[in-house]
């Protein structure tokens, strides 16, 4: 937690404690992290990403056995090079099919290495924009739900701090909506993608 956070959450506290009895502020808590896991827009886009992640590797698999193939016939060609028994102009043509071989090798390896770097950046990208747009959805949803029912803050259980430690440490009289909050979040979610969740 960084000094300025420190006084923030300080000057927070203090007034809390300095209001009178029936001036105490109604706060509420989530658990951010269990709503983001939770909430079947996750669970949809998450199941998109392995589909997508085992797309890549089924090709990237075909990409390596065709790499392997070459490289097999490369030590054969090796072994009837290195045969004295094979005369000169036979070994020619062996070290030109060699040279062919293995130049094709080579650029099948860094097409590989590129087709992963490109399609790795592509999902990563991707999860990263449909996160955004889902924490954004989750932040909505909890603060119409902190002004309908009055709270004047809903904080996050699962924040951390800059040192790892919880953000929120104690809070008295504080109320976990995030039940309530995923509920709604689920509202509208597939019949299997509830019950699934549920059995979590």
């Amino acid at each position: 937690m960084t000094f300025k956070s420190f006084v923030k959450l300080s000057a927070f506290a203090a007034l809390i404690t300095s209001l009178p009895a029936q001036d105490q502020l109604k706060i509420g808590t989530v658990k951010m992290q269990d709503l983001f896991k939770d909430y079947h827009r996750t669970i949809e886009i998450q199941s998109q990403i392995n589909t997508e992640a085992s797309r890549v590797k089924k090709d990237s698999d075909e990409r390596k056995a065709k790499i392997q193939e070459i490289f097999k016939s490369l030590e054969a060609l090796k072994k009837q090079i290195d045969d004295p028994a094979v005369n000169d102009t036979k070994k020619k043509e062996l070290v030109k099919d060699f040279q062919t071989q293995q130049q094709e090798g080579i650029t099948l390896e860094k097409e590989l290495q590129e087709f992963l770097q490109r399609r790795d950046q592509a999902i990563r990208e991707k999860m990263n924009q449909q996160m955004k747009g889902i924490t954004e959805e989750i932040g909505k949803i909890i603060q119409e739900y902190a002004k309908s029912e009055s709270f004047d803050y809903v904080l996050d259980q699962s924040a951390l701090s800059l040192t790892q430690t919880p953000f929120l440490i104690y809070s008295k009289d504080a109320v976990d909506v995030t039940p309530f909050i995923l509920k709604d979040l689920n509202k509208d979610a597939p019949a299997k993608t509830e019950e699934s969740s549920e059995k979590k």
